[in-house]
């Protein structure tokens, strides 16, 4: 996809999906800002991609004045096409077993931080007269969670459902898009530690119709449509890219 002189931020992009999304943009001829808080695998993603082609920027996805302070960074350097909300966390504690501290943990980090990454770009898109806005959701979110990401994760994944539409609803006007992105059981860093239980795992598997997980760079395919010219006349949309698992109309 063709991503010559357009600037994205990726969060979360120095590892799985999020890395996959780097990867699309700078072969698209794109430059990305890769806002993480894992310093050390990002700075090995950028060596991976070149100098010219990427930068790290630290980003606490928890922390509201970490994102805000980052984003003004970026902003004053550069002019910025795309923001891509990547980064985010697992919860898979059963409800019975859910702590307040981790509802809240996991709620801030991947609906409040998605807010405060979108509500601090939006004044940078208005002034450059639009810009293309990414979520990565997650099936949990339409399936009322699941084996692996439960009622905190569910939960935190829906509100980010709905954000994406509210805003879409709200910023179009300004030739805003805002999509989002509901990938299933991915093959990433972070699941693999959830899913080392192998009975849980083939369980999951086994309600996909396609029969297997996804690998990270499939993920990504959806996610570069949605932030291309490809999807010009595409907002609100919540695109599940899951192998089946859903089936909604």
């Amino acid at each position: 996809m063709n991503f010559s002189g357009k600037v994205a931020i990726v969060t979360g992009g120095a590892n799985g999906i999020g890395k996959e999304v780097v990867r699309g943009i700078v072969e698209g001829g794109g430059f990305v800002v890769i806002a993480d808080i894992n310093e050390a695998a990002a700075t090995k993603t950028v060596a991976e991609f070149g100098a010219e082609h990427t930068v790290f920027e630290y980003m606490d996805l928890g922390n509201h004045e970490s994102i805000v302070a980052s984003m003004k960074k970026i902003l004053s350097e550069r002019k910025v096409d795309i923001l891509v909300n990547c980064a985010g966390v697992i919860s898979a504690k059963p409800f019975d077993q859910l702590t307040y501290e981790e509802w809240e943990r996991t709620i801030r980090i991947n609906l409040s931080g998605c807010f405060s990454t979108i509500s601090t770009i939006f004044p940078h898109f208005i002034e450059n007269k639009g810009g293309r806005i990414v979520n990565v959701s997650s099936v949990a979110a339409k399936l009322g969670g699941g084996l692996l990401g439960t009622a905190a994760y569910a939960s935190s994944k829906a509100g980010l459902n709905g954000l994406t539409k509210a805003v879409a609803k709200e910023v179009g006007k300004y030739n805003i898009a805002c999509n989002a992105v509901c990938p299933s059981f991915t093959r990433t860093d972070m699941t693999t530690v959830l899913s080392e239980d192998k009975e849980k795992s083939q369980k999951v598997i086994s309600m996909i119709p396609l029969g297997r997980r996804a690998e990270p760079v499939e993920i990504a395919q959806m996610i570069l449509f949605f932030a291309s010219d490809l999807a010009s006349f595409i907002t609100g949309e919540i695109g599940d890219c899951d192998g089946g698992i859903t089936l909604d109309g």
